[in-house]
C-alpha cells in the first residue's frame, strides 16, 4: 500500500498577490502552486481564493499550515490598529516631552506612574499600584488591549507584571510587558514595541480565527503557524500575544524560501513582486538580523528582523516621463494597464482613443478604479467611481477645478480608496512578448502613448524600461552589500561614486578610458514572478552567478512553511559595585558571590528558558545551543589591563514545526 503524502500547506500574503503552496515534506518537492490578488480589507478573500486554486488533495495529508502576512506591517505603516493605552513606570515625563520623544511611542494615550528600578535591579521607588488601578478604571472602556513599560524592567520586571497582573484583573483585556518583548535597554523603543504590539494584538486575533474558520471548512485539522520577522514559525496562539513580531514576516519568508528552493547555505536573496524588491544576505543557511530591531514605517522596533533592503521596485512599478522626459520607474505602484484592461474591457475604446488622439492630453493612459466603498461625503467628479472606473483625463476634464480633483484623486488613493492604473514594467514585458498573461494590446497603447512623449517608438521605449529595471535592480543590490559592510550611507555618494558605479555597470560604456568591473561573490536566487525577465542581465552586470529555481514565483509560501521554530533566551550577568555578580533574568535578578556560579546558573536558566518557549511556539524536537559572551573595556589608553564589564549569556533552541 502506498505511503500517504505528508503535506505542508504555506500561505503568503504579498502586496500584490497571495501565494499558496502545498509542500510534500518527505520529499521536499512543491506538489501545488496557486495565486490569487491580495485583498487589503480582508485579507482572508485572497488566502481563501489561493487555497481554491490548489490542485485537490486529502485534507488529513495537511500537518501543518503556516502563514505570512503583510497585517502587522501594513497596519503599522497605515497607523492602523485598534487603540491602546500604554503605562509608563519610572520614566521622566518631561524629560520625553522636552527632547519630543513622546510622539515616537505608537499610540497618544500614554499614563505615567511612580515606581521603577534602578541599572543594578534595585527597587528605587515603589510601584503606585492605585495609579495603575486608576488608569484602568478609566480606560477600560475605550482601549483594547494595554502595553506596561518600566525604565530598567529589563534588569527587573518586578512592577511590570505587577501592573499586567492589576490591569488584567480590572479590566479582561490583553497585556503586553516591555520585558516580554526585548532583553535591551533602550527604554522608549523598548516602550514603543510594548504600544505598538497591543495595538495589534485584536487585529491578528481577527485573521487568525478568520483563517481558522476557513480551515475548519476545509475539513484542515493541522497545527496554524505565523511567519516572525526573522524568518522563524511560531504557533498562532503564542503569535497572539507578540503579534509586533510578525513585522516584516513576508520578505523573511522570501529568504527562507529562497535558500529552501536553492539548496544554498550562503546566497544573497533577491525577491521581486509587484510592489518591491526585497534584499537579504544568507550566511550559513540563516539570514542575516537587523542588530538594532526592525523599523517600519516612522516606528524604530526591537523586533528582531531580516536585515533586508528593500526597494520600490516591482513588476507593478509606475513608469512615467519626468520634466525633462527623463524616464522614472517607481518607487509608487499601480495596476498594470495589461492587468486593467483584461478586467475592465470597456476601458481599452478609451485608450485606443487616446493614443490616436493628435494631441495628448497630461493624464492619458492614466485610469483609477475604487478599491471598496468611497467615503459617504464624497460626492461630485469623483463620485462616478461607485459606477465602476475611470479615465483620469475624464475626471479632469469633467471639472472647472482640475487642480482640486488631482488633489482629492491623490488624497483618496493614499488612503486606499481608489486605486490607480497606468504603464508598468510589466506592460513593457508584454510589449516586449517576454511576458504575456493579459492584455497585450493595453500595453501596447499604453506604451504608444509614452513613447509619443519620449519620441521614440513603443519598443524602443519598452526595451529602456526593462533596462532601467535591470539597471536599477543591480545598484539596489550593490547598495545592499555596500551598506552591510559600512553602515548606512547616501546612496550612490556622490557624483565621483555614482560615475564609477555607472561604469562598472554599463556594458555600454565600452569607449570610456577608464574601465570597472563590479562582482559579487555571492550567488544570486532570484524568486519571484517576474525575475527570468530581468536577472541574467543582472547577474551578468554584477559578473555572479544567477539561481533561478524552481517554483520562484511562490518562493515566498514555500519559505513560510520551511523555516524552523527558533526562540532565543538572553540574559545578563554585571558586576556590582559593592563586589559580586549580580543576574538579569525574566523571573527576577538574583546576586552571586562568584561569577563562574553566576555563569553557571544563566546558563541553566537560559536553556530552561528556551526550551519553554520553543515548545510554546509550537515544537518538541528541541536542540539548545549557549553561547557566552564576556564584554571587556580598557580603564584608559595606554593601559594593558582590560576590566570585565558583563557577560551575556544567549540560550538558543531550534526545531521543527510540531507536526512535521
Amino acid at each position: 500500500m502506498a505511503q500517504a503524502q505528508r503535506l505542508a500547506l504555506g500561505i503568503d500574503t504579498g502586496g500584490t498577490y497571495t501565494d499558496a503552496v502545498l509542500l510534500d515534506v518527505e520529499r521536499r518537492v512543491v506538489v501545488g502552486a496557486a495565486k490569487a490578488l491580495t485583498t487589503y480589507r480582508n485579507l482572508m478573500i485572497g488566502v481563501n481564493e489561493a487555497i481554491a486554486a490548489l490542485p485537490p488533495c486529502d485534507p488529513e495529508s495537511i500537518e501543518l499550515v503556516s502563514l505570512s502576512t503583510t497585517l502587522a506591517t501594513n497596519a503599522i505603516v497605515e497607523g492602523h490598529g485598534r487603540p491602546a493605552a500604554l503605562v509608563l513606570i519610572g520614566y521622566d515625563a518631561e524629560m520625553l516631552r522636552h527632547y519630543g520623544l513622546l510622539r515616537e511611542l505608537g499610540t497618544e494615550d500614554v499614563h505615567f506612574v511612580a515606581g521603577g528600578h534602578d541599572p543594578e535591579g534595585n527597587e528605587r521607588e515603589p510601584l503606585d499600584v492605585a495609579a495603575v488601578a486608576e488608569i484602568a478604571r478609566r480606560r477600560r472602556g475605550d482601549v483594547a488591549a494595554f502595553a506596561v513599560s518600566g525604565y530598567f524592567s529589563v534588569r527587573n520586571p518586578a512592577h511590570e507584571l505587577r501592573a499586567k497582573e492589576i490591569i488584567e484583573r480590572a479590566t479582561g483585556l490583553p497585556v503586553t510587558c516591555g520585558h516580554e518583548l526585548s532583553y535591551q535597554l533602550n527604554s522608549v523603543r523598548r516602550a514603543t514595541t510594548a504600544a505598538l504590539n497591543a495595538r495589534l494584538i485584536p487585529l491578528l486575533r481577527d485573521l487568525i480565527h478568520a483563517a481558522q474558520k476557513t480551515l475548519q471548512q476545509r475539513q484542515i485539522h493541522a497545527p496554524l503557524m505565523l511567519v516572525k520577522g526573522d524568518g522563524s514559525l511560531l504557533a498562532a496562539e503564542v503569535a497572539l500575544e507578540r503579534p509586533v513580531e510578525t513585522i516584516l514576516s513576508g520578505p523573511a519568508a522570501s529568504a527562507i524560501g529562497a535558500r529552501y528552493l536553492s539548496g544554498l547555505e550562503r546566497l544573497i536573496a533577491v525577491d521581486m513582486g509587484g510592489t518591491t524588491t526585497d534584499i537579504a544576505v544568507l550566511a550559513d543557511g540563516q539570514p542575516c538580523l537587523k542588530a538594532e530591531g526592525a523599523r517600519v514605517g516612522p516606528w524604530q522596533t526591537m523586533v528582531e528582523a531580516v536585515n533586508m533592503r528593500t526597494a520600490g521596485l516591482g513588476g507593478d512599478s509606475y513608469v512615467h516621463l519626468d520634466r525633462e522626459r527623463g524616464l522614472q520607474i517607481g518607487p509608487q505602484r499601480v495596476v498594470p494597464l495589461a492587468m486593467f484592461a483584461a478586467e475592465y474591457p470597456q476601458m481599452l475604446p478609451i485608450l485606443r482613443r487616446q493614443a490616436a488622439a493628435e494631441r495628448l492630453h497630461y493624464d492619458a493612459g492614466h485610469f483609477v478604479v475604487a478599491k471598496g466603498e468611497l467615503p459617504a461625503g464624497d460626492l461630485g467628479v469623483m463620485g462616478v467611481l461607485r459606477d465602476g472606473p475611470a479615465a483620469v483625463e475624464q475626471l479632469m476634464l469633467a471639472s472647472g477645478y482640475p487642480y482640486e480633483v488631482r488633489a482629492r484623486m491623490e488624497a483618496l488613493e493614499r488612503a486606499g480608496y481608489i486605486i490607480r492604473a497606468a504603464f508598468t514594467p510589466t506592460d513593457a514585458l508584454h510589449v516586449c512578448g517576454a511576458f504575456v498573461q493579459w492584455s497585450a494590446e493595453a500595453a501596447q497603447l499604453g506604451a504608444t502613448i509614452l513613447a509619443r512623449r519620449a519620441e521614440s517608438t513603443p519598443e524602443e521605449f519598452c526595451r529602456r524600461v526593462v533596462e532601467g529595471v535591470e539597471e536599477k535592480a543591480a545598484r539596489e543590490i550593490v547598495a545592499k552589500l555596500v551598506s552591510d559592510a559600512i553602515g548606512d550611507v547616501p546612496w550612490p555618494g556622490g557624483p565621483v561614486a555614482d560615475y564609477l558605479l555607472t561604469q562598472a555597470l554599463d556594458h555600454c560604456g565600452q569607449d570610456a578610458l577608464l574601465g570597472l568591473e563590479m562582482r559579487v561573490r555571492l550567488p544570486l536566487v532570484a524568486i519571484g514572478a517576474p525575475v527570468a525577465a530581468y536577472f541574467p542581465t543582472v547577474a551578468e552586470r554584477l559578473h555572479s552567478k544567477l539561481v533561478i529555481p524552481p517554483h520562484a514565483e511562490v518562493a515566498n509560501a514555500v519559505g513560510a512553511v520551511a523555516g524552523s521554530i527558533v526562540q532565543r533566551a538572553r540574559l545578563l550577568i554585571l558586576p556590582l559595585p559593592e563586589g559580586g555578580f549580580r543576574l538579569h533574568a525574566p523571573d527576577g535578578p538574583a546576586t552571586f558571590a562568584e561569577l563562574a556560579v553566576a555563569v553557571a546558573a544563566a546558563t541553566t536558566t537560559a536553556e530552561r528558558l528556551a526550551q519553554e518557549a520553543a515548545a510554546r511556539a509550537g515544537t518538541s524536537d528541541i536542540r539548545v545551543r549557549v553561547d557566552r559572551r564576556d564584554q571587556l573595556g580598557t580603564a584608559a589608553a595606554g593601559w594593558a589591563e582590560r576590566i570585565y564589564l558583563g557577560t551575556e549569556i544567549i540560550a538558543t533552541a531550534v526545531g521543527r514545526a510540531a507536526g512535521l
